[in-house]
């Protein structure tokens, strides 16, 4: 995703009236590493924000103390630490009535997995179970592990860059297995490597809810790949076609505007790259089971905070 990175102070873009911020990763200067780890009140006020937004980076929150929910997308999470929770670039969240919030926030981008690129996927997986709630065993690993995560990164030593990507490697992998997924040569059926990796960076274009690439050719050419090997590739790996996967995408963007801003159902079409209102309603309904507007009926009973708690957007966290 492009723009992923900014310098300290940028302020965000304002997004379109009602609709989700957009929040990018604060870093010292061009091309310094896109990572950063600390508390929730080292990291700053956004760590822990009240209105729903979104990010162009990864984020791993481990909460050890606090009462609360935690909503991710369309599901409300409540607060019982420890818990392990990932959210991934696109995702939209926010904290809800939040209250002692405590433990440790890690920020990174997808150019810093370079040295792990198969855990882009382990983290789709997590970020689609976002909340892991810890047993005493697994709170004490992942304590130590982020302990040796924040150590390396405050003293920078000669190698820490390499040193920070293998420890959040593990805790990536670790986090998958507590997640019920395995990882690596584990995993049953592995697709063929070139496949695999069409079908990896398909996925990751997809969530970026960006609707010039919710079409096979766009993303086709933006891979480099054809459209009849990129649909090959995605079936082998997934065993779903393309289409099936941008309309899935379509559709969990639409629920989260709908369910998250106040953008007009026209404006939530536009947003999705529908220029016909109707023609939504119809792929809406079609994919739902209801219309634009009972699925809002029904968010809103759910999720009457949604209106009230949308703010202005702030400093890019």
């Amino acid at each position: 995703m492009r723009g992923t990175t900014v310098p300290p102070g940028t302020k965000s873009l304002p997004p379109a009236p009602g609709a989700v911020p957009m929040h990018r990763l604060e870093v010292p200067m061009p091309n310094v590493m896109p990572f950063a780890i600390g508390t929730f009140d080292t990291i700053g006020p956004m760590s822990r924000a009240s209105f729903p937004h979104r990010h162009t980076f990864y984020e791993i929150v481990h909460v050890t103390a606090g009462t609360g929910a935690h909503v991710v997308d369309l599901a409300r999470w409540e607060l019982r630490p420890p818990h392990l929770c990932v959210i991934a670039p696109g995702q939209v969240h926010h904290w809800q009535d939040v209250s002692g919030l405590d433990g440790s926030v890690l920020l990174f981008t997808d150019h810093f997995l370079v040295d792990h690129p198969d855990d882009r996927d382990l983290l789709r997986y997590l970020s689609e179970r976002p909340w892991l709630t810890l047993d005493a065993h697994a709170d004490a690993g992942t304590r130590r592990l982020i302990a040796d995560l924040d150590e390396e990164y405050r003293r920078g030593a000669d190698g820490f860059a390499s040193v920070l990507r293998a420890l959040l490697h593990v805790l990536v992998v670790r986090a998958a297995r507590l997640a019920g997924r395995a990882a690596g040569p584990d995993r049953e059926e592995p697709a063929p490597a070139r496949a695999n990796a069409v079908a990896d960076e398909f996925t990751r274009l997809i969530a970026g809810a960006d609707p010039e690439l919710w079409s096979v050719h766009a993303c086709a050419r933006r891979i480099g790949v054809t459209s009849g090997y990129l649909a090959e590739a995605v079936k082998a790996a997934t065993g779903r076609t393309p289409g099936q996967l941008i309309r899935e995408a379509r559709t969990h963007e639409a629920k989260r505007l709908l369910a998250r801003t106040d953008l007009t159902v026209r404006q939530v079409a536009h947003s999705i790259g529908i220029a016909d209102p109707a023609y939504f309603s119809r792929f809406f309904r079609r994919e739902t089971g209801v219309s634009p507007g009972d699925f809002r009926r029904g968010a809103d009973i759910h999720h009457d905070h949604r209106i009230e708690s949308i703010a202005p957007s702030g400093p890019p966290a």
